[in-house]
């Protein structure tokens, strides 16, 4: 009998429109994880680095050094990558331009015709490292870019969506287009592949693959909170963005004092609510209730985690929050929203507790059932480990994506 041919494993480019990114280290966590298994990676972004690299950990910066980066490639760059398709495909880079300004056009935006630029770069950067495989995180104008790439240089294509900002704007993201021209799509959860069923024809649904983000549970140290004095305390990481509602949470801890609940909120991040929510602390005289930090580093972040008593999300639209896994890994139960993907890692009553979204007087009844309730918290803790475990762990879903990698040479 002979033996089973191996699966060979595709050389792959990753495009993320911002690499490395605070908000998205998950990416590369499993950057380093396909590694780690064999996977041969190299990446790209089309803008810099979010953060001076003095506040960058040492992986990030490290990641950083070796990203190709178009914008950092600049004019001269733009103007090698067009001089070398010029040379070697001059109609696919005839075809792949005017494709960027019809594009544009539907927008009455040169947008489409950068993206084209942009694409003949990344194009560029492939040919040079005999790439031929491109994947792209997110629906985004990363992807808009993914897309010329494939229409300049003929590579497969694929993606991981993780919603819900590409579904918010489908005309103006292409996404039925980007459904159309990918060879395959990852879908981060069953919603994310419903809502792609939704705008693409039955004969597009099989390129459509569920592979769940994931945590490394043992980066987190697990405990159940112990009864201790003083108020409880109360944690929400996330950019301080609309979608994310926390001057909602703000307007929940009014409540809370005013009914005579003991608690302390620390918020992590920062963004473009961050004065919204600054005034709504002043404004409900909440400043010895409320803590903002600010960024955090991942570091400083599970720091956070370990010493909170609940996890605070009162998203209006999300994915599939990876800093929820995060908290549950470590032990810290969940007060959040059944919106988009969440109800898939969070089950109401058993694993956290969900709040109607948008409405605070459903928020502020969560956080008094959950507040002073050890045995409640322990156990919604304990399942709440338990399912990351089973369904969200890091190491088990990155296998599962390489499965689907090695499908691509096959």
């Amino acid at each position: 009998m002979s033996e089973a041919t191996p699966m060979v494993q595709p050389r792959l480019a990753y495009l993320v429109s911002s690499y490395p990114a605070i908000s998205h280290t998950f990416i590369l966590r499993e950057i380093q994880r396909l590694r780690a298994l064999g996977h041969d990676i190299s990446t790209a972004s089309i803008n810099r680095p979010d953060r001076p690299e003095a506040q960058r950990d040492a992986d990030e910066q490290a990641e950083a050094r070796a990203t190709y980066c178009v914008k950092a490639d600049g004019v001269a760059g733009a103007a090698t990558a067009l001089s070398y398709w010029a040379r070697r495909d001059p109609g696919a880079l005839a075809r792949t331009l005017w494709w960027g300004l019809c594009l544009g056009a539907s927008r009455r935006s040169v947008m489409g015709f950068v993206y084209a630029v942009e694409a003949t770069m990344v194009g560029h950067w492939m040919a040079q490292k005999d790439l031929s495989f491109l994947h792209v995180h997110f629906g985004n104008a990363g992807a808009t870019v993914g897309m010329l790439v494939k229409r300049l240089t003929g590579c497969h294509l694929s993606y991981t969506i993780h919603g819900p900002d590409e579904f918010d704007d489908i005309p103006g993201q292409y996404l039925r287009t980007k459904v159309e021209q990918a060879d395959d799509i990852v879908c981060i959860s069953g919603y994310v592949r419903g809502q792609l069923m939704r705008i693409s024809e039955p004969e597009q649904w099989a390129k459509l693959q569920v592979c769940r983000l994931g945590v490394d549970p043992g980066l987190f140290t697990y405990t159940l909170r112990d009864a201790h004095p003083g108020p409880t305390r109360l944690l929400c990481v996330g950019r301080l963005t609309p979608a994310k509602c926390q001057v909602l949470l703000v307007q929940a801890c009014g409540c809370l004092r005013d009914l005579g609940e003991d608690f302390h909120l620390t918020m992590v991040g920062t963004g473009p609510d961050l004065g919204r929510v600054e005034q709504a602390v002043h404004s409900l005289g909440l400043q010895g209730h409320i803590t903002l930090t600010g960024a955090l580093t991942q570091a400083q972040v599970r720091e956070q985690l370990a010493a909170a008593d609940v996890f605070v999300l009162p998203s209006l639209a999300e994915g599939i929050p990876v800093v929820l896994m995060e908290a549950m890994s470590s032990g810290v139960p969940c007060v959040t929203t059944p919106v988009n993907g969440i109800p898939e890692l969070i089950q109401h009553g058993r694993t956290g507790l969900l709040a109607v979204p948008g409405d605070l007087d459903s928020l502020v009844d969560q956080l008094r059932e959950i507040i002073g309730d050890r045995a409640l918290q322990h156990r919604l803790a304990i399942a709440a480990r338990e399912k990351i475990e089973t369904d969200f762990d890091l190491d088990k879903n990155v296998r599962k994506l390489g499965k689907i990698f090695e499908q691509f040479a096959g």
